[in-house]
């Protein structure tokens, strides 16, 4: 037993459930968990997540739902993989892991970023827990697409696709540096075949912003993709306004893509 203060004095109870917990292997707990598996009444619950918490044996996650660390792992608490937090708070799974975050995952970009962000349909906050920050941005349904799921400690997570990261890459660009160094991302990707095109042509002419999906049809043409494999991105730019990439209404008008190219998209 860690001698630090933090876990020096157990009382009997707190001793028998962080000894089942650590046996069970557990690392999320739940109030009902805990009333679950020692028939506590709401009270005594309340009073043993009270000291727990204090001898930082649990963190609070969210309401009801804490990070156990067992004893072993030290005054510092155990090690959490934060990619467990965003279904504890979508059950429904209305939610992705995006941006920056799967920007490093796919191997965009060797920086390592300190902020989570979550796209879900019903909550906008920032939150820092068991010391992430998680940034929960709000969008609209129609860009709830072009996900899949993977296993974090056989919990599953909805994650953006390779192909729908890259869309976002472009959209979502500060992070990386801005426009210029995104764009060169996802031409070097694309002019590697290190992703799906025929998939990232479907995602990108569904994708809500007009100019990320132009920027990508002219990027793509750069790159020698065919009139043919881009006529879905074609059609869904047909009927809009002419615009700028960069704002300025200086440069050369692409009428198929129906925008003024300029130096934004280099």
């Amino acid at each position: 037993m860690a001698t630090n203060n933090t876990f020096k004095i157990l009382g009997p109870i707190e001793t028998n459930i962080i000894a089942r917990l650590t046996y069970e292997k557990k690392s999320i707990v739940t109030a009902k968990d805990l009333d679950r598996l020692f028939n506590l009444s709401p009270k005594d619950r309340k009073q043993i997540v009270f000291r727990l918490k204090k001898k930082k044996i649990l963190s609070p996650i969210k309401r009801g739902v804490y990070l156990f660390s067992p004893l072993e792992a030290g005054p510092e608490g155990t090690g959490l993989d934060e990619l467990l937090i965003p279904p504890l708070f979508f059950p429904q799974k209305n939610y992705y892991v995006g941006y920056s975050t799967m920007f490093n995952y796919y191997g965009f970009t060797e920086q390592l970023f300190q902020t989570v962000y979550v796209l879900n349909t019903s909550m906008r906050k920032e939150k820092v827990i068991c010391g992430f920050t998680y940034k929960f941005i709000r969008i609209p349904q129609n860009r709830m697409y072009g996900l899949e799921t993977m296993k974090a400690n056989d919990t599953d997570v909805n994650i953006s696709t390779k192909e729908r990261t890259l869309i976002d890459l472009l959209y979502f660009n500060k992070s990386v540096g801005g426009i210029t160094a995104a764009a060169d991302i996802f031409r070097e990707i694309v002019k590697n075949n290190k992703c799906d095109i025929k998939k990232l042509i479907e995602y990108a002419a569904r994708f809500p912003n007009i100019t990320t999906r132009k920027r990508i049809g002219v990027i793509l043409e750069d790159l020698g993709i065919s009139d043919n494999d881009l006529e879905p991105l074609i059609n869904s730019v047909r009927k809009t306004a002419v615009s700028s990439l960069n704002g300025s209404r200086k440069g050369t008008l692409n009428k198929k893509w129906r925008v003024i190219v300029n130096d934004s998209r280099k």
